[in-house]
């Protein structure tokens, strides 16, 4: 028989809070770097819409569901790399917001495959 692991320990809790406040977090930060805070153009630019493509995982996160939790987790790396390579090539506070960026999609990682791996069904 096989049997799901629906018990919500406070490790899985942990973790999903964990991806969720990340998550959001990194969403505003998307917007207000860069719509406000160090746009590539005065005004802001265009890159603010990829505050909207977090939006995509954000309500299966916020259900706990499994599978967004493990496609998401490939998902964020592409937000990780954008971070890493805006951190190493800008300068000033945009250095600064995308180690920030970095920051976040690391945790968002690693409680998003923890959280996959512990709710996993069991034998």
């Amino acid at each position: 028989m096989i049997q799901t692991a629906t018990l919500q320990t406070p490790m899985i809790k942990t973790l999903r809070l964990g991806a969720i406040i990340s998550l959001i977090t990194l969403i505003f930060l998307c917007l207000a770097w860069e719509s406000i805070l160090a746009p590539l153009k005065p005004g802001g630019s265009m890159l603010m819409l990829k505050a909207a493509i977090l939006l995509i995982p954000l309500f299966g996160i916020l259900r706990g569901k499994r599978y967004t939790y493990q496609w998401a987790s490939m998902f964020i790396l592409l937000f990780f790399t954008e971070g890493v390579v805006r951190a190493w090539s800008d300068i000033g506070l945009s250095a600064k917001l995308a180690c920030a960026e970095i920051v976040l999609t690391v945790i968002f990682f690693i409680c998003t495959i923890f959280y996959a791996r512990l709710t996993r069904a069991t034998v």
